[in-house]
């Protein structure tokens, strides 16, 4: 089924945590870019299309080669898709499901999912277990998703077991085939999914000959090139808790990805009590942070590390976050701490909106 595509202004508000800022002008010659959305990866997600090479190899406006623009877009959206499916952990016939149910035994699963498997398990031995890609048996007994009213805590025993399962070292890989040591053991990716989904979405675009667009899975963005070959893209970043209305400033961004996790995405009220879904792996519960938001922003191809990467920063808090993010080549980051006070680290390039 085809999608829907459009041509839109990208400083349309975009979905979740990041947005693009300042409205003025989109292409090279001031056409519109093509895009097209959709709802996947649990969000609204957009691909906006400003310029392309043609058969010759000439650089054109998407406007002019629309038809090459939206089939593009409809790839792109299709490996999506395909990606998810296999990495889902709340779909019945995906790897990662059917991992979670083999009690143990060896599972054959596709190589973007055992490549995705060692990059979780690399940021999870990063963090000292502190991120860990086994959480799957706590998240499933959180509902982040219930409707207001309905939303209930976990069984305290039931949680306290389920933590006692989290252990990233049960995990082995052998050639085709993926275990989980321990049975009681389940996988949850969602910390680090939809940026390997965005980069390889990103590297399709690209062997199509997109040179200029930008990629919105919802918090996590990815910049193809610049606006044009002068103007980089500017990336608003949301300011906490405000329903996507507000921005707390800007980054210019040229083939570069920039992540957002916050505390807010996804939480429920009970008795009173506000929980949001960053949780502790020794505990089960949320964690204690002094942080509201982290944006980290990469060379476009690193999304799924600083996607892993904000939310360990956000575990850690702003001190231990902010030495952890300058240890890292090329990364660079901006935190919006409780108290509503902004730090950064030294080549963020953000300027804040008052």
């Amino acid at each position: 089924m085809k999608r829907a595509l459009k041509k839109l202004n990208i400083c349309l508000l975009v979905s979740a945590l990041l947005m693009l800022a300042g409205c003025s002008g989109t292409g090279a010659t001031g056409s519109e870019p093509v895009m097209g959305d959709g709802y996947y990866l649990d969000t609204i997600c957009s691909i906006s299309i400003y310029r392309m090479k043609d058969a010759q190899g000439e650089v054109k406006d998407a406007a002019d080669m629309s038809e090459d623009a939206e089939a593009a877009i409809n790839e792109a959206f299709d490996l999506c898709s395909e990606l998810e499916s296999k990495i889902s952990r709340t779909r019945k016939d995906s790897d990662i499901s059917r991992l979670n149910s083999a009690g143990g035994e060896w599972v054959d699963v596709s190589e973007e999912t055992r490549e995705l498997i060692q990059k979780g398990l690399d940021y999870s031995d990063l963090s000292g277990g502190r991120f860990d890609i086994t959480v799957g048996g706590v998240t499933e007994q959180w509902d982040f998703h219930a409707p207001e009213g309905e939303a209930k805590i976990p069984d305290e025993d039931a949680l306290a077991e389920a933590v006692k399962h989290i252990n990233y070292r049960y995990v082995e890989i052998e050639d085709g085939r993926v275990r989980l040591k321990d049975p009681e053991t389940k996988l949850d990716l969602g910390g680090i999914a939809k940026g390997y989904i965005g980069d390889k979405m990103s590297e399709l675009l690209e062997s199509k000959g997109v040179v200029s667009a930008v990629v919105n899975l919802g918090g996590n963005v990815i910049c193809i090139g610049g606006k044009t070959d002068q103007d980089d893209f500017v990336i608003g970043v949301e300011t906490p808790f405000s329903d996507r209305t507000e921005i707390i400033g800007k980054i210019n961004a040229r083939d570069r990805t920039l992540v957002t996790s916050g505390v807010y995405e996804r939480q429920i009220e009970v008795d009173g009590k506000r929980y949001h879904h960053i949780l502790n792996t020794e505990t089960g519960w949320p964690v204690d942070t002094d942080l509201d938001a982290v944006t980290l922003t990469a060379d476009k191809g690193y999304s799924a590390d600083i996607d892993a990467l904000s939310t360990i920063c956000l575990i850690l808090g702003a001190d231990d976050g902010i030495k952890l993010i300058e240890k890292q080549d090329g990364m660079e980051g901006v935190f919006v701490l409780s108290d509503g006070s902004i730090r950064t680290t030294e080549g963020a390039g953000f300027e804040e909106v008052k």
